[in-house]
């Protein structure tokens, strides 16, 4: 049995609600009548905030076989309680979450299930949210690795948390999400443990629908940016969609480059890496 968290966020800097008729969380919450019947998967739905519009259409599908348990935050939560509370409520082998930005393909988990069951050591593994266009081969090919059962994945030490599928053992022997941590650092964590990740390859594209090139994004012009930013824009300055565009094919590149050997991202090779990154700040580190 997997456990599948639909987390519905109302972000203080996104304040643009989508029209009823075209609700990004309907849209979702309608891929549940594409899971085919033998499939074992239990719906989990966080949903933050008292927006009624939206709200509605999230309740309208409260009698569906598929949804498990529902929970309603008046505040906005984040990421940490509400994976928490699928984490330590939820009984079956996976875990799972995909945002309410967000399209997984058809079939996806039927793909990553199969994978974690033919590799014993797979940790957190899921789909891939950049369009083909985002693809640098010369940069991903050296990430790229085959494993039993003929899956390939694309490595990282961690990946987004929207669209991926964890074991429960992971869970088990890590414990929940710490107070201040988030689910790249507990990735990390788990990395160091032996655990592999990585996208699944050839990529399971999962639409991200905060991209101004998803077919369904409604952030097509400057003024959208500018009135219902994704978080990462507002916390990088982005003001126009050309912006937005750049930084998240540099994103891309980055998850396409970055090593995955957790042993970079601890130690000496941790405060390397930023003194590389950023000279400035050579003499600081000099306090080692």
């Amino acid at each position: 049995m997997a456990n599948l968290l639909l987390n519905r966020q109302e972000s203080m800097a996104r304040t643009m609600h989508y029209p009823s008729v075209d609700d990004m969380s309907e849209v979702i919450l309608r891929n549940l009548h594409r899971i085919p019947p033998d499939v074992e998967l239990r719906v989990w739905v966080w949903h933050n905030g008292d927006h009624q519009d939206t709200l509605s259409v999230v309740k309208g599908f409260l009698g569906h076989p598929r949804l498990h348990r529902f929970n309603h935050s008046h505040e906005n939560k984040k990421l940490n309680e509400p994976t928490n509370w699928l984490w330590q409520n939820a009984e079956g082998a996976f875990f799972s979450k995909v945002d309410d930005d967000c399209l997984v393909p058809h079939g996806w988990a039927d793909v990553l299930r199969q994978a974690h069951h033919d590799n014993a050591a797979f940790g957190v593994i899921g789909c891939w949210h950049f369009p083909a266009e985002d693809f640098v081969p010369e940069l991903a090919s050296k990430k790229i690795c085959e494993f039993n059962g003929g899956h390939s994945l694309m490595r990282n030490c961690w990946l987004g948390g929207s669209g991926y599928l964890m074991k429960r053992q992971c869970v088990d022997e890590l414990g929940a999400l710490r107070a201040s941590e988030n689910f790249t650092r507990y990735c990390i964590r788990l990395a160091k443990e032996g655990w592999i990740h990585g996208w699944y390859y050839p990529f399971l594209y999962q639409e991200h629908l905060d991209d101004p090139r998803s077919e369904h994004s409604l952030i097509t012009t400057d003024g959208d940016i500018q009135k219902s930013a994704p978080l990462s824009a507002v916390n990088n300055g982005v003001t126009t969609v050309a912006d937005w565009q750049a930084q998240l094919q540099r994103s891309a590149k980055l998850l396409q480059r970055a090593p995955f050997d957790p042993k970079y991202y601890s130690g000496w090779r941790r405060q390397l890496k930023r003194v590389l990154a950023f000279p400035g700040r050579l003499s600081a580190a000099r306090q080692w």
